[in-house]
């Protein structure tokens, strides 16, 4: 379904007078506000088509209703998100539960929609319908060279999908591991690894980048191939300078520091991108910054400042994606939150007095440099990515607009209330 803009404008209208009231008060003590709303205008998170649908547990799965049957519909509901906040204009499609035979239609709905195609993602965690070779002991680790070839392979034909909709960057995640001592030989899983990574790398665009994503643990729980930072760091280097490693927030150990591996990932070129999400225990996929947004506040913190000192494009430069699963929430509800989340702590970020904590930090005055931040974190930043909304046609709140159009019920109505979405 699509919103008429009018609707957003009365919205916005109910709402005006109260913003520029906010508004006219967080200016007065951020000097830099123009520039802060100017770079929120342009500042855009990609979606991943897999988060539209209700997620699950092993225990299991309750749908919200209305949920996107196809790659059609998932564009139409990142459109919509896109609509609302104006911070949504990318899609990154997940492969081959996103594979089109009509490449021409889904780049023109997607233009249609004011939206991008984000980094492609392949899929070696699943065995296909018709796969003769199973991934149930690893992919490109496999100790079976014809099962690495599959996985290969796979990647390869993501590339050339990503391609032809206009994506600049492969994202690869593997599930592969093991779940015992003994199971396999590290060494040679890595070596393995390597090899079919080189493979996939040599079949790059050479405009594209190719992200290396990390996981502490799950679906094996003695060891993963590319278990860390360190270990993704590793085969970044070892490919060559279009590879890079990927931080997914959920994917670390309890109490990692982030920020910390973000910094130096930045600092030695590294850093691809993120997918956004947050955790209590583990892999949580929950609604970015909802347990933890101090902790997102000052990831970007660092970010702001690496990138900066770098002359980086803080539109560009990185990938910036959400992954979440949404069990208990309307999936297009928790995007939103998300969004708003990430946006506010970029605004945090983009607030701090970087001289006044450069200097703090020279002298060595740990009480200053802790009240800059926590001053920046405290200070209500809402009203600046409502002002960057609002200049760029979108709601001044997004959630209670597509909540009293009733959304969610109109989408149940078009779709019917049993949809499920693909790869879900």
């Amino acid at each position: 379904m699509n919103l008429e803009n009018y609707h957003i404008e009365e919205y916005n209208q109910e709402s005006l007078s109260a913003h520029k009231r906010k508004l006219e008060s967080v200016g007065s003590d951020i000097p830099n506000v123009e520039a802060i709303i100017e770079k929120l205008i342009s500042f855009q998170i990609g979606i991943p088509s897999w988060a539209l649908g209700t997620g699950g547990t092993r225990f299991g799965r309750f749908s919200s209703g209305g949920e996107p049957r196809n790659i059609e519909e998932k564009i139409e509901d990142i459109g919509l998100l896109h609509q609302l906040n104006a911070s949504s204009g990318a899609i990154s499609l997940h492969i081959p539960w996103d594979t089109t035979d009509n490449v021409s239609a889904i780049k023109n709905l997607a233009a249609q929609q004011g939206l991008r195609f984000d980094a492609m993602n392949s899929n070696t965690f699943q065995d296909q319908p018709g796969q003769q070779n199973s991934y149930k002991f690893g992919s490109l680790q496999h100790v079976d060279p014809a099962v690495r070839k599959t996985a290969i392979e796979h990647n390869i034909e993501v590339i050339r999908q990503g391609v032809e909709l206009g994506s600049k960057a492969l994202t690869i995640w593997l599930a592969d591991g093991s779940c015992f001592p003994g199971q396999l030989n590290f060494r040679k899983a890595f070596q393995n690894t390597l090899e079919s990574l080189q493979e996939i790398y040599a079949a790059l665009p050479s405009d594209w980048k190719v992200f290396i994503e990390y996981k502490a643990f799950e679906p094996n729980f003695y060891s993963t191939t590319v278990g860390d930072w360190g270990q993704s760091l590793l085969f970044a280097n070892k490919l060559g300078s279009k590879a890079f490693t990927l931080v997914d927030l959920g994917h670390h150990l309890p109490n990692a520091n982030i920020e910390q591996i973000v910094a130096l990932l930045l600092m030695e070129g590294k850093l691809g991108g993120f997918h956004f999400n947050d955790s209590k225990y583990g892999d949580d996929d929950l609604t970015a910054g909802s347990m933890k947004p101090y902790q997102l506040f000052l990831i970007f913190n660092e970010l702001v400042e690496g990138m900066d000192a770098r002359g980086m494009d803080h539109e560009d430069d990185l990938g910036w994606m959400i992954d979440a699963s949404h069990n208990v929430k309307d999936p297009l509800e928790d995007l939103l939150q998300s969004v708003e989340a990430i946006m506010i702590a970029y605004a945090q970020a983009l607030s701090v007095d970087r001289k006044a904590l450069q200097e703090a930090q020279a002298v060595n005055d740990v009480v200053r440099c802790q009240e800059i931040l926590q001053h920046a974190f405290r200070t209500d930043v809402r009203s600046l990515v409502a002002e960057a909304r609002l200049r760029s046609g979108a709601a001044l709140a997004p959630l209670e607009v597509f909540r009293k159009l009733n959304v969610r019920q109109e989408l149940i109505k078009n779709r019917g209330t049993k949809t499920v979405a693909t790869g879900l």
